[in-house]
């Protein structure tokens, strides 16, 4: 296989840039599967630098579950139209599209749990705690872990993903953002469940 047909394949596979596959190449000997290993290492290192940057394109991706009784709209933003054309982006969206139609999360992240919100469920916990026994000093120690707990419930972010325990969907999204080379967010979703 040529140079050029191995860049293009590499950066069919990974998203990244021609310049960035070909530098892989060079550096793996032309091993496209070494070189991809390469890419994505080096994509996880500069996933949190990317992590402030604007996201003006995307796809709205759908997702339909249980003969129809269950549906989810997701907005899942990029920077490039490029990223937001790649098929493998859109698997992205609908692996989120399932966690949100498995896990109904109410948010996307702990920043628009509203103040409301998250004193009403800090006065049930601390009801809870106080007919446990427990002294003011434990209660004030024990409420921030069980608020994280109550937000890995709640927001997509900082939930399990339903298809690696061992990951978050903020984990999924980073390594997303490693294999692109771009910033990626979930912008909004909306779930839709009959009965």
């Amino acid at each position: 296989m040529s140079t050029t047909e191995l860049i293009k394949e590499l950066r069919e596979r990974t998203g990244a840039g021609m310049l960035d596959c070909k530098k892989a190449l060079v550096e793996n000997n032309d091993d496209i599967d070494k070189a991809a290993d390469f890419l994505r290492e080096k994509g996880l290192a500069k996933a949190a630098k990317r992590a402030g940057r604007e996201t003006s394109q995307g796809r709205v991706v759908s997702y339909i579950h249980a003969g129809g009784k269950v549906g989810v709209l997701l907005q899942l933003s990029c920077e490039t139209d490029f990223v937001a054309n790649n098929d493998d982006f859109e698997s992205l969206g609908r692996e989120i599209c399932m966690q949100i139609a498995a896990m109904a999360p109410l948010y996307v992240n702990e920043d628009e749990v509203s103040k409301e919100d998250i004193e009403n469920e800090s006065k049930v916990l601390k009801a809870q705690l106080e007919q446990e026994g427990k002294k003011a000093e434990q209660i004030e120690k024990i409420i921030p872990g069980k608020l994280k707990k109550y937000y890995s419930e709640i927001c997509l972010l900082n939930q399990a993903f339903i298809k690696d325990n061992s990951k978050t969907i903020q984990d999924v999204i980073q390594e997303g953002i490693a294999k692109f080379g771009e910033n990626i967010t979930v912008a909004k979703f909306s779930r839709f469940q009959i009965g």
